[in-house]
């Protein structure tokens, strides 16, 4: 009986995810950008990012600030600090974020970080509804990154948004970009 609760809990975990994607396709991804979302400390080289999981219902609320499918990026410089405060939103679901490379195809479930500390806590069980963590590490690497749910089937079903760590650029930003890879 125990294994039956366990593997239906598992196709629920695995399941639900498609079926809130192709429910929440619907709605527009107009997500305006909000400013207090980044913060940056010229004096400490420090950029805060306010990371909200499931902020609005767009692809059945398995998205970042309201964006999906990389339809975000956060540009940092190299080198600098970057605190991310991280809120679940969704009034439903566990959400967790790690920052991961760049990977094609996305992985299905957590994968080594891409910084030491780099992830919230319970990564792959995720973090509950109305639920914080801080994540904070040093983009001592440049290159494409992503911001991604660790939670299984959360992030390769969209949840995720990109990090540029730029050694060209001297503050950070927040820009929508083209959704998909």
């Amino acid at each position: 009986m125990r294994n039956a609760r366990l593997a239906e809990k598992l196709v629920v975990a695995l399941l639900l995810p498609a079926a809130l994607r192709a429910q929440g396709d619907h709605v527009a991804a107009s997500q305006p950008i909000d400013a207090a979302w980044l913060t940056a400390d010229t004096a400490t080289n420090t950029a805060t990012f306010e990371l909200i999981a499931g902020l609005t219902g767009l692809n059945g609320a398995l998205n970042f600030n309201g964006f999906r499918d990389g339809g975000l990026t956060l540009t940092v410089p190299l080198g600098w600090t970057v605190v991310m405060h991280f809120r679940n939103h969704d009034g439903m679901l566990p959400h967790s974020a790690e920052v991961i490379p760049d990977l094609s195809p996305l992985p299905t479930a957590p994968v080594s970080p891409a910084f030491d500390r780099a992830f919230t806590v319970r990564l792959t069980e995720g973090i509950p509804p109305n639920g914080t963590d801080d994540v904070r590490f040093i983009a001592d690497k440049g290159g494409a990154y992503l911001i991604f749910c660790g939670v299984p089937g959360h992030g390769a079903a969209g949840m995720w948004i990109r990090l540029e760590v730029s050694g060209s650029v001297r503050t950070p930003t927040l820009a929508a970009t083209a959704a998909g890879k």
